[in-house]
């Protein structure tokens, strides 16, 4: 399949042709490094202690727009 029919398809049918191919990635080939390791955990830790704050995405999107200005 081509970029050309890809974008020619429906969202939809996008969102399963990445289903597809996540489910066809080999996890023992996703290896992460130690710092991203140490990363993940130190925001696991954060969260786990109620130190995250979160953000819907439409805040998120709504905050990077306005930073386009």
């Amino acid at each position: 399949m081509s970029i050309t029919e890809i974008l020619e398809l429906s969202s939809a049918e996008k969102i399963l042709l990445v289903e597809q191919i996540w489910d066809s990635l080999d996890p023992n080939e996703l290896q992460i490094t130690n710092a991203q390791k140490q990363e993940l955990d130190r925001r696991i830790a954060l969260d786990n202690n109620e130190q995250m704050s979160w953000h819907s995405w439409s805040e998120v999107k709504s905050h990077l727009q306005s930073k386009r200005k």
